[in-house]
Parts: C-alpha cells; structure tokens; sequence
C-alpha cells in the first residue's frame, strides 16, 4: 500500500508540470496556438500589445480574422513594419493568412494583436481572455500570461 502510494504521488507530481505546459497551447483543428502572452502596460496606457505562435498543420490555409476580449474597447490584429525610416503599424483588416503547412509568428515589431482603450492595465503575471476569430477554423477562447513591460518574448516558455 505505501508503494502504491508513493508511486502515486511521484505520478502526480510529473503529471503537474505537463499539465501547466499544455494550458498555454491550444488546439483548434488543424490549428495549434502556441504562447499566447501580452506586455504588462503602464498605468495609464491606453494600448497593449498581445503575441502568439500559430502553426497551421493543414494542407490548406486559414486566416486570422479577428481576436476579442473583455479587456479593450477594441481589439485589431496589426503589422509593424519600416516605411524607409519610419516604422509604421497598420490594421490588417483582412485578416492575417496562416498558409498551409507553415507557422506564423506575432511579436514584438511585427504581427501583433493590439488591445485599444484599455479598461485596466496589463499587471505582470496576470492573465488576459482573448477570443481569436479563425476564417475556417472558427473561435477559441485563449488566455495570454501578462510578461514584464518592454518583454521580447514570453519568459514562461513552455
């Protein structure tokens, strides 16, 4: 009994790891959303900015439409991109192609989602709703943990 007990017990605590790393990668079809997380905010920014990994194990593409949360008046997906000397962030209204068989990264000075009219600032460690709208896929409901301000990338890699 006291065997079984302790195997037990070493079962659960290597199952708590893995389950801590599955929660931040979602499924969604053929779609794998990898590290969703966003930059704590000042406390009176009225933006923030959300990232994420999107592999499309599909033979045919998809695209992200459009993301929603609580959190934001609005909720856009954006570029950022160099404009000559000038770095330029732009709406893609269209929605962000997610090409078959391919990963498609959002950070930091390039494809992001952008939360606009805050109605709370992003607290490090904390963790934001966002509902991201696929065109074929359909929606997921994510959570993005909030990183330090000024973050590259998530320090909470899985």
């Amino acid at each position: 009994m006291i065997r079984l007990r302790f195997a037990l017990s070493v079962a659960l605590a290597l199952a708590v790891p893995a389950l801590s790393v599955a929660a931040h990668e979602y499924k969604l079809g053929s779609l794998d959303i990898i590290e969703p997380w966003a930059r704590a905010t000042p406390p009176t920014a009225q933006t923030g900015g959300g990232f994420l990994v999107i592999a499309n194990k599909s033979t045919s593409p998809d695209r992200l439409i459009a993301a929603k949360s609580p959190v934001a008046d609005k909720v856009e997906i954006h570029e950022m991109k160099m404009d000559g000397n000038i770095m330029r962030m732009r709406e893609f209204d269209m929605g962000l192609e997610i090409p078959p068989g391919a990963t498609v990264q959002l950070k930091p000075g390039g494809f992001h989602i952008m939360f606009m009219g805050l109605k709370a600032p992003f607290a490090k460690d904390a963790k934001i709703p966002v509902t991201l709208v696929f065109e074929k896929a359909g929606s997921i409901d994510v959570e993005m943990v909030v990183e330090a301000m000024g973050a590259a990338a998530p320090a909470h890699k899985p």
